[in-house]
């Protein structure tokens, strides 16, 4: 059912969006309940993760005085970061297109 008011620049994108969606990955299936589960607990297992990381991080960096010490543990910690989205998100992949992952 049209409306007589123009669209807004939000619902412009937003329909652009879906198209270039529905290209992209062609249709789109809905999730099984296993498949909601495996990702819950690659979601679960991700923020795990990072909190075990960031209490590390911090008990080691109040610990440190050292300038280049604080500087690698900042590398170390930013490249965990990266590595535990990283596999989050190849393991939602993974779920979303029917391999089972853990």
């Amino acid at each position: 059912m049209p409306t007589d008011r123009p669209k807004s620049a939000v619902e412009l994108v937003m329909e652009r969006l879906r198209k270039q969606d529905a290209t992209a990955s062609g249709e789109s299936t809905p999730l099984t309940e296993d498949q909601k589960l495996a990702i819950a607990a690659a979601r679960r297992s991700y923020e795990a993760n990072v909190a075990e990381a960031e209490i590390l991080y911090r008990s080691t960096l109040a610990a440190t005085m050292d300038p280049e010490a604080r500087h690698q543990l900042d590398a170390n910690y930013r490249r965990d970061l990266a590595r535990f989205v990283s596999t989050r998100d190849r393991k939602i992949g993974l779920v979303r297109k029917g391999d089972q992952a853990e």
